[in-house]
């Protein structure tokens, strides 16, 4: 027994290095919305980098308690880190939900523009300026890649061009964060301003290809006021984004492939809510999973535990796989809540009330629950050690709506099996995309 848990020890411990070690190939890993890395390979970077060299120096010379504060702020994390976060408090408020795109092309868009630079730096092989020159100081985590490009640059092109489209109100302040984050890694010793320059553009250019790909994708067209007039179904007097099930998926083929059955009489489900007794815990579990990107935050965190943020590539095709679960398990969601019009528990009893307040769409399957379902599903594939978390965390999820009052227990149960079948479907393709070489996988 001791000798296997030893075993399971040593894996594990290789599969962090494996995970966390930077791999010259990324840039021969499949791409997603673009042919692939090759096609967008830069032009070669200057042959003579005298005069960015005095550039280096003279601002590491001129440095100041700002100038240290930007290179930390901006060198936490993986390239994207900070962006990510930008996002996930934007694009929650966005009322028409074109945020739910915004968010799955941020980060399949930095994923393909990190495959495209990795291509780049490892046909020049670029020594980074701390590295051509001593006199030239290390501020920051010493990046196992080539300069040119600069990969935070590329995720800052990225990012500038999918928000600021989305969200226009931002761009100018995205603009300024980019040129500050440029600006950081010039400052830390780690890129030339050429080569940040370079990575922005490439950044800006796959994002700019990827927005027009995606163009119409997403159905969020204005409800029409019909629905069914049929007793029992959900009837309320807005509908949230009722034809989002119609929108073309990224995996799937359309978003009923993994359509449930139509839901029971929500009798015996009623009853069950009304009987439950709130606890602290109970309550605790309905708004945390209610006001907090859980799930978001957890892969963060993980990335941070195994070191990958010190890996870009892969980094990045962590936030792009949950981020295309995140779409498509949402356009799954909304396929069955407008087939089926699933009533929710305070229409079918008008004298109950929940802990919080119902949102405007049908109830079956549950939203939280079907990403729960999905985000356990790709997070195990990613860390497959921690299956067991991650499967209790996706319970928690699917029963704070129970706890909240605003779903029947069947709709968090079906809509957890409706997420792991479009998790499963993700990591399918995922298996083949190249990444996968060389990592020990434990099961």
């Amino acid at each position: 027994m001791k000798k296997n848990a030893f075993i399971i020890a040593v894996l594990l411990i290789w599969t962090v290095r494996l995970s966390a070690q930077m791999k010259p190939t990324a840039g021969n890993w499949n791409t997603w919305f673009i042919p692939s890395g090759k096609a967008y390979r830069l032009p070669p970077p200057p042959t003579n980098h005298k005069e960015e060299i005095k550039q280096v120096l003279e601002i590491q010379q001129n440095m100041t308690p700002v100038s240290l504060q930007q290179i930390e702020y901006w060198n936490a994390g993986d390239p994207s880190y900070r962006w990510q976060h930008i996002m996930a408090d934007a694009w929650m408020d966005d009322a028409l939900n074109n945020g739910i795109l915004a968010n799955m092309l941020l980060s399949v868009a930095t994923y393909d523009a990190m495959v495209a630079a990795w291509d780049t730096k490892y046909t020049y092989h670029l020594p980074r300026p701390f590295k051509a020159n001593k006199k030239i100081k290390l501020f920051a985590l010493n990046p196992d890649s080539p300069s040119y490009p600069c990969e935070h640059s590329v995720a800052a092109g990225v990012a500038v061009t999918i928000i600021g489209h989305f969200f226009p109100t931002l761009a100018d302040s995205m603009n300024l964060l980019a040129t500050q984050a440029m600006a950081s890694r010039v400052a830390a010793g780690v890129a030339y301003p050429s080569d940040t320059r370079a990575g922005f553009e490439l950044g800006k250019k796959i994002a700019e290809k990827e927005i027009a790909y995606t163009k119409g994708f997403l159905n969020n067209q204005p409800w029409d006021g019909k629905k069914p007039d049929k007793p029992g179904l959900w009837n309320g007097n807005f509908a949230m984004l009722p034809y989002a099930g119609n929108s073309k998926t990224i995996v799937l083929e359309k978003g009923d492939q993994f359509r449930p059955g139509p839901p029971p009489d929500f009798a015996k489900d009623m009853a069950e809510l009304k009987n439950f007794k709130q606890t602290t815990s109970s309550k605790s579990n309905a708004l945390y999973f209610n006001g907090q990107s859980v799930w978001g935050d957890l892969l963060d965190k993980k990335i941070f535990e195994y070191n990958i943020h010190l890996n870009p590539p892969r980094a990045a095709r962590m936030y792009a796989l949950a981020a295309i679960g995140t779409y498509d398990g949402f356009v799954s969601a909304w396929d069955a809540k407008y087939t089926y019009w699933g009533i929710r528990p305070n229409q079918y009893d008008t004298t109950y009330q929940g802990l919080l307040k119902a949102p405007p769409f049908p109830g079956y399957p549950s939203g939280h629950a079907a990403i729960s379902g999905v985000m356990c599903g790709i997070y195990s594939y990613l860390f497959p050690a921690e299956k067991a978390f991650f499967e209790e965390k996706a319970k928690d999820g699917a029963e704070s709506r129970f706890h909240a009052g605003i779903h029947f227990r069947t709709d968090n149960d079906v809509a957890l099996v409706l997420g792991k079948n479009v998790a499963a479907a993700i990591v399918q393709k995922a298996k083949m995309d190249g990444a996968d070489s060389g990592i020990v996988r434990i099961r």
